[in-house]
């Protein structure tokens, strides 16, 4: 069983160009739909896809279009009410790929609430496998949010706590590490800010520099680390070593949940007792089905191809180039 929390989840709009998107113009879009949505929602969808048991958690009343959405597709969910609507997201996508997200805010929590929500977390994490920390915070809450559930949840539980997973940016992320979740999964600009690295660009680029960010944050205690990097693949650092994961070129139909897709992929495998090489393998290759599937639908285990995924180990030194 998987728990997802997302404190600041959203209704999420993708709209479809024909051609590509120009400031002050006014175009025609070719496709518009909306799915329930924010990091951890995503990945129960995707779990759920593929028959892996979940539970997303998140604020939000009985009636919102949200949780609307989420029972209608069948996605086991547990909301919390709060009395204001879930944030609305949009999300441009353009024949290339490309794809351009304007996300709001999202509502205010009072601490009441926040205090709630958690009580809610640590109570349905218990016997879980893995509790994922999912997305940006909303207003109200503190940049140590997640780092303080993962330490109330390993007080409470002990050696039978969830292993702890986060997916966040910022500061929100740069606090978790603090509190060394077993694993967190940025992507290449979350990891240069997360490590100081000027040239987030750069970092992409450069699958052993990766690599080296990445070791420093297992040495300061986070168990894994999985960056995801686009079009480059992905990169998984361990205290038992660091691999490179590369899809076949690929035109992407929307980048929309992919990222969120390759962590569902990786828990998946993991769960079932995979290796380390062959979780990153899984986890690539669910961003691959993500990306070439429209807007933000997220695939089930039998559309991906980790057969057409090439793993490699990455020699790491010199690190002189990691500050």
């Amino acid at each position: 069983m998987i728990i997802t929390f997302t404190p600041n989840p959203s209704l999420d709009r993708t709209i479809g160009l024909n051609r590509p998107l120009v400031r002050g113009e006014v175009q025609r879009a070719v496709s518009s739909h909306e799915e329930p949505g924010g990091k951890g929602v995503n990945i129960c969808r995707a779990l759920e896809a593929s028959g892996l048991p979940s539970l997303a958690i998140l604020p939000g009343d009985e009636l919102d279009p949200v949780l609307q959405g989420l029972r209608a597709a069948g996605i086991p969910h547990q909301g919390m009410p709060i009395g204001a609507a879930i944030r609305s997201n949009v999300a441009i996508t353009e024949p290339d790929g490309t794809t351009t997200k304007v996300n709001v805010p999202g509502p205010l929590l009072s601490t009441e609430q926040q205090q709630a929500l958690i009580a809610l977390v640590l109570e349905k994490a218990e016997g879980a496998d893995w509790l994922v920390l999912a997305g940006s915070l909303p207003p109200g809450v503190p940049v140590d949010f997640y780092a303080d559930i993962t330490r109330q949840l390993r007080v409470r539980y002990g050696a039978a706590a969830p292993k702890v997973a986060v997916d966040s940016s910022g500061p929100p992320l740069a606090a978790a590490v603090t509190a060394a979740p077993d694993l967190i999964k940025p992507n290449g600009e979350e990891l240069a800010e997360l490590t100081g690295i000027p040239d987030a660009d750069a970092l992409e680029a450069d699958p052993a520099l990766v690599a080296r960010a990445s070791e420093r944050l297992v040495a300061a205690g986070v168990g894994a680390v999985l960056a995801t990097l686009g079009a480059q693949g992905a990169v998984l650092v361990t205290e038992a070593g660091a691999w490179l994961a590369r899809t076949p070129p690929m035109i992407a139909a929307s980048t929309v949940g992919a990222g969120d897709s390759s962590l569902a992929g990786f828990l998946l495998s993991t769960i079932a007792g995979a290796s380390a090489p062959d979780s990153l393998r899984q986890a690539a290759a669910h961003g691959a089905a993500a990306a070439s599937l429209p807007g933000s639908t997220v695939p089930a285990v039998n559309q991906t191809r980790p057969g057409d995924v090439t793993v490699t180990s990455l020699v790491t030194h010199p690190k002189e180039d990691v500050q």
